[in-house]
C-alpha cells in the first residue's frame, strides 16, 4: 500500500473527463483501488478543481465536485508547520512557482510515497519526504 498524492490537473483531467488523459487517470486509479492505496491531496486542489464551475457559474457542477471531496475519497492534507518549511525550502532551492510548492510540499510534510503530476518541470526534482515524482505515462 502506498500513499499517491495526485497534483490538481490529475484530477481536473479525472472530474472533467479529458479527452486525452482521463482514460490513464481512470485506470491509475483502478490499480490504485486493488493494491489498496490512499489518494492524497491538499486544500488547494480543491480550490484548483472549483475554479472553473465558478468562473461559468455553474452551481450544481461546483456541488458535485465539494461532495465528491467531502466523501472521503481523497485525504485533503492541510498546508501546516511542516509543509511551510518544506515550502520554503522548495521556493528557496528550486524556485518552483508558489503553488506547485504548496502542493509539494503539502505531500513531502505527509510522507507520500508517488506524486503524480503532469508537469515536467516537476518531475526532476528531487524532494525529501517525496519518493517519486512521476507524469501519468509513468504511474505504476
Amino acid at each position: 500500500m502506498a500513499r499517491i498524492f495526485w497534483d490538481s490537473n490529475v484530477f481536473i483531467y479525472y472530474l472533467e473527463d479529458h479527452p486525452v488523459w482521463a482514460d490513464a487517470v481512470e485506470s491509475h486509479r483502478d490499480r490504485m483501488l486493488l493494491r489498496g492505496d490512499t489518494l492524497c491531496s491538499s486544500w488547494l486542489t480543491v480550490g484548483e478543481v472549483l475554479t472553473m464551475p465558478c468562473r461559468v457559474g455553474n452551481d450544481l457542477l461546483e456541488r458535485r465536485y465539494r461532495d465528491w471531496f467531502g466523501s472521503g475519497v481523497v485525504q485533503l492534507l492541510s498546508f501546516g508547520p511542516d509543509a511551510a518549511m518544506a515550502y520554503a525550502r522548495l521556493r528557496g532551492e528550486h524556485r518552483v512557482r508558489p503553488a506547485d510548492a504548496m502542493q509539494l510540499a503539502c505531500a513531502a510534510s505527509a510522507g507520500t510515497d508517488v506524486f503524480v503530476t503532469n508537469d515536467k518541470r516537476l518531475h526532476a526534482l528531487r524532494v525529501p519526504g517525496i519518493t517519486f515524482i512521476v507524469g501519468l505515462d509513468h504511474v505504476p
